[in-house]
């Protein structure tokens, strides 16, 4: 049985690989224009880049591949893949339309939180109708440090004026999960390209399938706590 905060003040949703299918976008597009340039950049190297700000990534990148590659050539052009991917291939992820419905019918504020620029977080949110469902959004910039820190989360309660303790956060990064949990925010993992090792299934309250399960659960809940 999850045992949810009874009921959230809040709900914090990561953008990309919870609210957003776009993980699977940024590393496929990493990884043909590195395939293009005939530069191999495996897979476990995209799995540490999940859930890590642009310059973090830049930075694991550069250790990969050395000083003789242009690294801005090969990031600029895996960035144009990835735009035009975004035009035709941006996708919602299934189950957060009916969770946010949920927390609609419920008066639950929410928050995304993430280690994505503002513009990218606008972007994805403007281009699926979503930017008005949202009460705050917690961006790259907004805290001196990002995740794992702590310090994204607790600035989204901040903003929303809530307990970190009584909300909730929904998190598919091993960072992110550790970024919310610091903060003291109970958290549910809904893996995305990442599985759940042994330290998120110690760390999150419960490990989701998908947002279906999570909004079953939290609508569950949310109906105990009004009766």
């Amino acid at each position: 049985m999850v045992l949810f905060p009874a009921t959230p003040m809040a709900v914090f949703f990561d953008l990309d690989g919870v609210l957003f299918d776009t993980e699977i976008l940024y590393r496929d597009a990493l990884r043909e224009t590195a395939t293009a340039a005939e530069i191999d950049v495996p897979l476990s190297l995209c799995d540490r880049m999940v859930g890590l700000h642009a310059q973090a990534a830049r930075m694991l990148l550069r250790e990969h591949v050395g000083n003789d590659i242009d690294l801005d050539e090969l990031w600029s052009a895996a960035a144009g893949c990835i735009r035009r991917k975004l035009e035709t291939e941006l996708r919602v992820k299934a189950g957060a339309i009916e969770l946010l419905d949920t927390l609609d019918e419920f008066g639950i504020p929410r928050a995304v939180v993430t280690s994505s620029s503002h513009m990218v977080a606008t972007h994805h949110l403007e281009a699926s109708g979503l930017r008005d469902r949202f009460d705050a959004v917690v961006a790259s910039g907004d805290c001196e440090r990002t995740k794992p820190y702590p310090d994204p989360y607790l600035l989204a309660a901040r903003i929303l004026n809530k307990p970190p303790l009584c909300c909730l956060a929904l998190e598919d990064s091993h960072l992110g999960v550790r970024s919310s949990v610091a903060a003291g925010v109970p958290t549910i993992m809904v893996p995305d390209l990442l599985p759940a090792n042994a330290e998120m299934r110690r760390m999150a309250i419960h490990v989701a399938n998908d947002l279906h399960e999570v909004n079953k659960r939290l609508r569950e809940a949310c109906i105990i706590a009004h009766s």
